[in-house]
């Protein structure tokens, strides 16, 4: 089964203000694993981003004038996440803006099957912080990349963040030829939690400390 982990920019918080999609990020995975299939871009929202958003995500007026116009990538960007269902962090937000962005053009909405992460998290974690920078602290997530909000690390954070929601765990490592590899993904990936055994010489050396120290400690 195909997923986008999808994630985008604005210029502020509601299209009701004319707010627009500054960029767009996708991920792709295959049974829960990256295909390394991305789509990103910029865009130029064709009006200035709000001093708020500014200090979220970083891009200038500047910076966005340069760059190409969503009528200019909108049938890419419709031809990626076709078919796929879309997993997203408070998708309605998201969703809201690119349906926006699509209406001006005089297209129909995005009918995507939606998973959305913050509903996800919330029914997990009630009461508890679920913005994407705590679930990363829950899960131990690196996340210092994320100086300032950008939506293809958002995507890469969100998809271990996802997998972690599902209580699945990092795909097994496997060293078989290409072709095994490719048909274990496609057909049934595994997932397991990796359990690090003492070796022999470290439980030797472990008695010896015990029998040393505790019977100095506590029998004498």
């Amino acid at each position: 089964m195909k997923e986008i982990i999808l994630d985008t920019e604005t210029t502020g918080l509601s299209v009701k203000d004319g707010h627009r999609v500054v960029e767009i990020g996708c991920v792709e995975l295959e049974n829960l694993v990256p295909t390394q299939k991305k789509f990103h871009c910029y865009l130029n929202p064709e009006r200035k981003v709000s001093e708020a958003a500014f200090k979220v995500h970083g891009f200038s007026d500047l910076f966005l004038l340069k760059q190409k116009k969503f009528k200019e990538v909108a049938n890419d960007f419709l031809e990626f996440i076709d078919g796929k269902k879309l997993v997203i962090h408070n998708a309605e937000f998201d969703l809201s803006h690119l349906n926006h962005e699509l209406e001006l053009l005089g297209k129909k909405k995005i009918t995507n099957e939606i998973v959305d992460t913050l509903v996800l998290a919330r029914n997990k974690f009630p009461g508890s912080s679920i913005s994407l920078d705590a679930l990363c602290r829950r899960y131990r997530i690196d996340n210092s990349k994320r100086v300032q909000h950008t939506a293809l690390i958002d995507c890469e954070l969100l998809t271990k963040v996802y997998i972690n929601l599902l209580d699945q765990k990092e795909p097994t490592l496997n060293f078989q030829s290409q072709n095994e590899k490719l048909d274990k993904i496609n057909n049934n990936t595994s997932y397991f939690k990796k359990i690090i055994r003492p070796t022999n010489e470290e439980l030797e050396n472990h008695k010896k400390f015990l029998n040393l120290h505790l019977k100095k400690n506590f029998f004498n």
